[in-house]
């Protein structure tokens, strides 16, 4: 899947130590679970995500800036009912392309994918409420906040509370991919 700015593909083992290095920076890892500590371990996630897909119970792409050939980022979709019915995305991508308009092209092209191939009616994505860009990038693609889940997150030993934002299908739109004016 491809726009002017990004490509999502399938995750490959080379892409390991780059996601390894972005998702253990302090300001990714502050907002998300604990990734894999080691290359190794990435590969094996790599590994574990392909089988998963294959069984058709989760599916994640590499985020691949046009101007790279390695992930700077992923896009995960896992299911929270049987069949896709209802799915959870989960995303991280590199600092340097906070603001790029990369996470909307990428997130336009999943939740497209989502919606169109797999059949999802409803995609859930939680994000702390300290997590001020990931709030305004998701309410930017036309997510809608639902609520706040309270002491949903643990993060160094504290009980953080998130945000539950929604899009369904036939309903919310996520907004057309837009060119950046040169020089932003």
């Amino acid at each position: 899947m491809v726009t002017p700015r990004v490509v999502l593909r399938e995750l490959r083992r080379s892409d390991a130590p780059a996601l390894c290095e972005v998702a253990r920076s302090p300001e990714v890892a502050r907002h998300s679970w604990p990734p894999p500590q080691t290359v190794e371990a990435f590969e094996r996630f790599i590994e574990w995500a392909w089988a998963e897909r294959a069984a058709g119970k989760y599916t994640c792409f590499g985020v691949v800036p046009r101007d790279s050939i390695t992930a700077a980022g992923i896009f995960e979709l896992r299911p929270l009912q049987p069949g896709f019915f209802r799915a959870e995305l989960g995303f991280f991508i590199a600092r340097p392309l906070w603001g790029t308009g990369v996470f909307h092209d990428a997130a336009r092209l999943v939740c497209d994918f989502a919606f169109k191939a797999v059949g999802v009616h409803r995609i859930e994505v939680r994000a702390s409420v300290d997590n001020v860009r990931s709030n305004a990038a998701l309410a930017k693609i036309g997510a809608q906040k639902e609520g706040l889940l309270r002491a949903a997150f643990v993060h160094d030993g504290r009980y953080e509370d998130q945000y539950l934002w929604s899009l369904v299908n036939g309903v919310d739109r996520i907004p057309a991919l837009q060119p950046r004016p040169r020089g932003d």
